[in-house]
């Protein structure tokens, strides 16, 4: 499968994503400069973490109006593979490619440390695969992952099984001591209404190394390929 991964300025897990992509998972990755205008057959994009443009004004509101973002878009109306994972996620939801928005965290403080997510649906090319009691240790970095929605939104993400992964403790239990920032019901991400669309905040490529002494976020990939070559 070709992937592409967008560099925006301020951008610094890039190099992560395409290291588990091209060496862990053999996968050919094309870097997409965010002044392109050519996805140039890319068949699943990808909009790495970090802190676009500085985060000025808020995360994602710049780099949402970047050259290429007109391209993904267009990709993603589509029915293209866009995932986007977190200061990825905020872009998508201010491209309004998702619904909803990342807000600070509700303690106010950035956080870096592992977390523990359960997949919630089966439904979705990238949690497909995953057993949907399994407990993945991955990897958190942001000081706006707490997602909100108003009550009509959210209820329709519930309906719509569009919820991806919630934030749990080790054992599996959902509960508000495991979520970390404040999201609602414990969300860490979700997809779109046409499934083709997926954002969430952990850091799935900094669990993805044996080197790292942690594997978990490879669940995710072997999801993504395994669905493709089906």
């Amino acid at each position: 499968m070709k992937f592409g991964v967008v560099i925006f300025p301020g951008s610094n897990c890039d190099e992560d994503i395409i290291h588990v992509l091209e060496k862990i998972m053999g996968q050919e990755v094309v870097r997409l400069w965010h002044k392109d205008h050519d996805l140039q057959g890319t068949e699943f994009i990808i909009l790495p973490g970090g802190f676009s443009f500085g985060d000025y004004l808020r995360s994602g509101a710049i780099a949402r109006f970047s050259p290429i973002m007109q391209q993904v878009i267009q990709f993603a109306n589509n029915g293209g593979y866009v995932m986007g994972i977190c200061n990825g996620f905020q872009i998508l939801t201010e491209a309004g490619l998702l619904p909803g928005a990342l807000l600070h965290n509700n303690h106010r403080k950035f956080i870096c440390r592992n977390i523990y997510m359960k997949p919630q649906t089966s439904n979705a090319l990238i949690t497909a695969h995953i057993n949907p009691e399994r407990a993945l240790k991955i990897p958190v970095a942001h000081g706006e992952g707490n997602y909100f929605a108003d009550a009509g939104v959210l209820q329709s993400l519930k309906d719509n099984d569009q919820i991806l992964f919630r934030y749990c403790d080790e054992a599996g239990n959902i509960t508000a001591d495991a979520n970390p920032n404040g999201s609602l019901e414990n969300i860490a991400g979700i997809t779109n209404l046409g499934r083709n669309v997926f954002g969430f905040m952990p850091h799935p490529e900094r669990a993805a190394d044996s080197i790292l002494a942690n594997e978990d976020g490879l669940a995710i990939f072997e999801s993504i390929l395994s669905m493709v070559k089906a």
